[in-house]
């Protein structure tokens, strides 16, 4: 069953001194993201809260406002640009933003806290293993990766090198996977309360269970339609080779018992060569 974060909010959020705002910024503050993870599920998320009547999601299909360093070089913020990727209609009541490297991007959190310290959180957590095959397909389709999967995630360290201290945000295959140390940094920001975690599966597999943990977190009513469904599955060329898988699994044992301790899930499955 989905479980909301218990034990990563055993650190106190920090107090916050939440940076100049722009004048201009007045306007109703975004309340939820949908923060990851990559490859996650938060596409086939976002259909079904563009469904709901009290959701506005913003024109953008991913604003990316939070991890973009130049909107937070100066000494005020202009959320400006940000509000204005929200037309919301009178029923729409709560404003929110799908940018799903947001869990994954080091400064994101507490950028968001200086924006609304209110905010709510949701990921959907997905095996890192097969995540990091989907998402390395997905670099090939689009021509921005010619490397093999296995030599890809073998050298990634090597190759993200000189995008430091920034993460990478093509190659980081494995990196991307180490859940539990992206949501000990949410949770330093956000209190347990405004943070939701789910499996991928709970979505693809039960819609109508997994929606309605997300609809009581958001605070609104009942989604309209909870049927299941596909969405941006990109074909694959080729199964993931074996000795990938294995080096794989390897690599994020210990990232993935971290997590099992941390939400008290049991992910054995995430690391079955």
């Amino acid at each position: 069953m989905p479980t909301q974060v218990g034990k990563i909010a055993l650190l106190p959020a920090r107090p916050r001194k939440d940076r100049k705002i722009a004048p201009n910024s007045a306007a109703p503050k975004v309340g939820f993201v949908v923060a990851g993870t990559q490859k996650g599920g938060t596409t086939a998320l976002a259909t079904f809260l563009l469904e709901h009547p009290e959701i506005a999601l913003s024109t953008a299909k991913e604003p990316h406002f939070f991890d973009t360093d130049e909107h937070f070089a100066g000494a005020a913020v202009d959320y400006a640009p940000y509000h204005a990727m929200y037309s919301p209609r009178p029923s729409q009541r709560l404003l929110g933003d799908r940018t799903p490297i947001y869990m994954y991007w080091e400064s994101a959190p507490s950028r968001i806290a200086a924006y609304n310290p209110a905010m709510k959180w949701i990921m959907l957590l997905r095996n890192p293993v097969t995540r990091a095959y989907s998402q390395w397909n997905m670099e090939v389709k689009q021509g921005r990766e010619t490397l093999p999967f296995e030599l890809a995630v073998r050298t990634e360290d090597e190759r993200c090198r000189a995008t430091l201290p920034l993460q990478h945000r093509r190659w980081s295959y494995v990196d991307r996977g180490r859940y539990s140390v992206q949501l000990a940094r949410i949770a330093r920001h956000f209190p347990t309360a405004q943070i939701l975690v789910l499996k991928s599966e709970d979505l693809h597999d039960d819609p109508p269970a997994a929606l309605a943990r997300i609809a009581r977190f958001l605070g609104v009513g009942l989604f309209p339609r909870t049927a299941r469904r596909e969405v941006f599955a990109l074909p694959y060329n080729a199964p993931m080779p074996s000795s990938a898988r294995k080096y794989l699994c390897e690599t994020v044992a210990p990232d993935v018992r971290e997590l099992e301790r941390t939400l008290g899930w049991d992910c054995s499955d995430w690391l079955q060569p």
